[in-house]
């Protein structure tokens, strides 16, 4: 008589079986749910770093931490807010998604795209290990900048770990930017050219031209970087005739490209999700295209608006404030249309929704912010203040952030069958825009008081604005919880959504089942241009 296994075994042999799924999958679905799981804990991971930030400074004095291990903390906040959560985040969104939506059964690349993902949080790892060698992690910042890391300024490992751990994401970001350039030129549906694509598709193309062009760039300035610590290279010592100012240059050839690679993807995003939720087809879609366009391609010649301070001639400095001055236009031509899409519109203010309007809303102060600092005057003023972290968090968390956020509201339905609670989702969007203003507004004035950035102690006079945006900071980080619970929540008690639940007119919702099949669609479908969202 057969006899039933005990409970923890198969427990074990379950787990076990989810973990070589997880490591041999080369379905795109299944690499997209890993992409954005992974994306969740190292942004939890980052915001833990952000909260020894803002508990450190929210009293003058030292309270907490030694300034070594708070430079430490600010440098790895911000390398792993960018590599490891915002664009892994909007990469496992593509991956998901972009397939569908060009009805297409997979990427490309199936193994490449798994190896893609696995390289990513290997480097994640491999960087928060370098916390914890003799010597500490990256203290110089997360831009890196020599002399600081050279080997007399940044002794042990952890400065090498942190090199390497970048180097690794970007190995990531270029196979994946290959596959999705190859899928979606070469796997639409049938009918379906170029200008009839979904515009976040459009959005991840220009964005993986961006990760080509630029990631290797960056890979050679960390590469030289590295055989300075450690061969006795001498790229940017000058006492080996080397030049720093250099360094700075080629870092912010990727470095600013990649503002970009975290904001384009998120134009896509929310523009589906305010076409779909307004009812209305998107206005000005080839306009958005070719917006998309120009913003990568001005994006690419502006990086020494970051180096004004540095000495480079007027003249230099004249064509990079003028060019960046311009990249308003296209970016204003987009918010323009996305206030059009709107307009006239059967709005349903879902949390989705509500999240894309934040987004227009705050992106828009963030960018007006960043015209302020494309003036090399006004720069020279405010470069290393609180005003630039103000700009750059408008910019990454109400700009990228809210972005996914909106889209996982949006497409939680097609990915589960079932709605995310609004309820919850409410206490979410509200918590979090309010937080969002009381962490990140009063930096502007700490900026224009004088304030610097990347110090752990500081005069009385930031002492109140400082408590301020600590306490927002706290009430931030805690209101993204909400969005662990009523994941969890959902999965199992959530309304069901059905198909199509928005009315929406892309392919991942008319051809595809919630959660969508194995291979995406029972036969490939032709894709017929629709002119407008039923009313």
């Amino acid at each position: 008589m057969a006899t039933a296994a005990p409970a923890h075994t198969a427990t074990r042999h379950g787990f076990m079986a989810a973990v070589l799924h997880a490591l041999t999958t080369v379905n795109h679905k299944d690499i997209g749910k890993m992409y954005m799981i992974s994306s969740l804990l190292f942004f939890f991971i980052g915001g833990l770093m952000a909260w020894v930030i803002r508990a450190e400074l929210a009293m003058p004095g030292y309270q907490f931490v030694d300034g070594a291990l708070f430079n430490q903390m600010t440098a790895m906040h911000a390398t792993f807010m960018i590599f490891f959560a915002i664009i892994p985040g909007l990469i496992g969104f593509g991956n998901y998604f972009v397939p569908i939506m060009i009805g297409s059964p997979d990427m490309a690349f199936p193994r490449l795209n798994n190896w893609s993902f696995w390289i990513m949080p290997f480097a994640g790892f491999l960087m928060l290990g370098s916390l914890f060698v003799p010597g500490g992690s990256n203290a110089a910042g997360w831009t890196a900048y020599p002399p600081l890391t050279d080997a007399a300024f940044s002794q042990g490992a952890g400065m090498d770990m942190w090199i390497l751990g970048v180097h690794l994401a970007g190995a990531s970001s270029i196979l994946g930017a290959i596959n999705f350039i190859v899928t979606i030129l070469n796997m639409r549906a049938p009918g379906m050219s170029m200008f009839k694509m979904p515009m976040f598709a459009w959005a991840m193309l220009i964005t993986a031209w961006l990760q080509l062009v630029a990631t290797p760039v960056l890979a050679g300035a960390i590469t030289m970087l590295l055989t300075d610590r450690n061969f006795g290279t001498a790229f940017f010592n000058p006492a080996g005739g080397g030049d720093p100012v250099m360094f700075q240059h080629i870092f912010w050839f990727y470095s600013h490209p990649a503002v970009y690679i975290m904001i384009l993807p998120v134009f896509g995003m929310i523009s589906e999700v305010l076409a779909t939720h307004s009812r209305k087809p998107l206005f000005g879609y080839h306009s958005m295209v070719w917006a998309i366009v120009a913003i990568a391609v001005l994006g690419q010649l502006v990086w020494a608006h970051h180096m004004y301070s540095v000495g480079m001639s007027l003249t230099a400095q004249l064509t990079f404030m003028l060019m960046t001055m311009l990249i308003a236009v296209p970016t204003g031509i987009k918010v323009f249309n996305w206030m059009a899409t709107m307009w006239g519109g059967s709005i349903a203010f879902t949390t989705a929704m509500n999240f894309a309007v934040g987004f227009l809303v705050l992106f828009t102060l963030g960018g007006l912010s960043g015209v302020v600092l494309s003036s090399a005057p006004v720069d020279y003023m405010m470069h290393d203040t609180y005003y630039v972290v103000a700009h750059i968090h408008y910019v990454f968390v109400t700009g990228s952030f809210f972005g996914l956020m909106a889209g996982l509201y949006h497409w939680y339905p097609k990915m589960t069958g079932r709605f995310l609670s609004e309820r919850i989702g409410a206490w979410h969007f509200w918590l979090t825009f309010i937080s969002v203003n009381v962490t990140f507004f009063p930096m502007h004035f700490l900026g224009m008081m004088g304030m610097p950035r990347r110090i752990a102690d500081y005069n009385p006079i930031y002492a109140d604005l400082n408590m301020l945006c600590s306490v927002g900071a706290f009430v931030f980080g805690m209101a993204q919880l909400l969005i662990i619970w009523n994941v969890i929540y959902s999965k199992r008690r959530g309304k069901p959504a059905g198909t199509n639940p928005w009315g929406a007119v892309t392919l991942e919702w008319t051809h595809t089942s919630s959660p969508p099949h194995e291979h995406n669609f029972e036969k490939l479908p032709v894709w017929k241009h629709k002119e407008a969202y039923p009313h």
